[in-house]
């Protein structure tokens, strides 16, 4: 793997005026930017994210690098900080592609007192301000999880999940052996369900299953998650979520992570007590939203890869 040029200087002096349009709307709006530690003795648990591990001898050993600030903003958030933002690398192990770098920008930010509809709202206003040009007129949309996969696919994931395998047989996509039912699903939102999205058009899709809720609060009486991705021109930019502020279900999530990582024979992760016991001192309520940088640039220039819009770039 090589380090090789990928900006042009005028999309270096595009990102750059994107970046400082989103500083100005958090500042607007009174959310504090922070900076927090790459480095953590924790990683995350979530069995589609890969971290990237160091041994940093001073610091008593392994420690991992942040797929996303999300503990420990959260551990700011149980202390009293407020509304808060934070613009910063974050690292990935396995990803590398025309939308994929082992190491990227993350937006991540945290409303108190939003919900995953009123994040939504401030999702769409930051995406239209930083982006600027045409994109900031492109129109929104919002569907559901099920009405995408109605539109793409024409079952029910919800009550018919057992039935998307065979209609990606239909097509000729292959499912492999042994996937569990997420795991379908999955396949099909980004081989199916992701491709049919309309173009030049800010699609958020919400209400996602109970069963990827993440950490996402549950709808009460309903069998979805109070969590919502955005996408643009066939790819996702940003998920988001209402918190779920429970540490009894968080490490029951955690725990369950864990099991599907032994199930599938990928590495146990060190589960992040600290993030726990700022649940315990009480996460106030509130939703937060990470966001692709680097895509949302790449969609707001019409460019083709992420590497278009860094200075130097990972190649395989």
């Amino acid at each position: 793997m090589s380090l090789e040029r990928g900006a042009t200087i005028e999309t270096l002096r595009f990102r750059a005026a994107m970046l400082a349009r989103i500083r100005a709307f958090f500042a607007a709006r009174g959310v504090l930017e922070v900076d927090t530690p790459a480095l953590s003795p924790a990683a995350p648990t979530d069995p589609a994210l890969e971290s990237i591990a160091a041994d940093v001898a001073r610091l008593g050993g392994a420690r991992y690098l942040h797929t996303s600030p999300e503990f420990a903003m959260k551990r700011l958030l149980a202390d009293g900080i407020g509304d808060i933002y934070q613009v910063c690398r974050v690292f990935r192990d396995g990803e590398i592609g025309r939308w994929h770098q082992p190491e990227f920008t993350m937006l991540e930010w945290y409303r108190l007192g939003f919900d995953d509809v009123r994040l939504m709202d401030e999702v769409e206003a930051l995406v239209r301000d930083a982006a600027s040009g045409d994109a900031s007129g492109w129109p929104a949309r919002r569907i559901t999880y099920r009405e995408a996969f109605e539109d793409a696919l024409g079952v029910d994931p919800l009550e018919r999940a057992d039935d998307v395998d065979a209609r990606l047989r239909e097509r000729g996509i292959d499912v492999p052996p042994g996937l569990d039912t997420d795991g379908v699903l999955d396949l099909a939102f980004a081989a199916v369900v992701m491709p049919a999205l309309p173009r030049k058009t800010w699609i958020f899709i919400h209400d996602y299953p109970a069963s990827q809720a993440a950490l996402a609060r549950l709808k009460p009486g309903t069998p979805v998650a109070a969590r919502f991705e955005l996408f643009a021109e066939g790819i996702e930019l940003a998920n988001g979520w209402a918190e779920l502020t429970d540490p009894v279900e968080q490490r029951r999530r955690f725990d369950a992570d864990q099991a599907v990582r032994r199930r599938r024979g990928l590495p146990l992760r060190p589960i992040d007590d600290a993030f726990l016991a700022a649940l315990e001192r009480g996460l106030p309520e509130c939703a937060g939203v990470a966001l692709g940088f680097d895509r949302l640039v790449a969609v707001a220039a019409g460019l083709p890869t992420i590497s278009a819009t860094l200075a130097l770039a990972h190649r395989a």
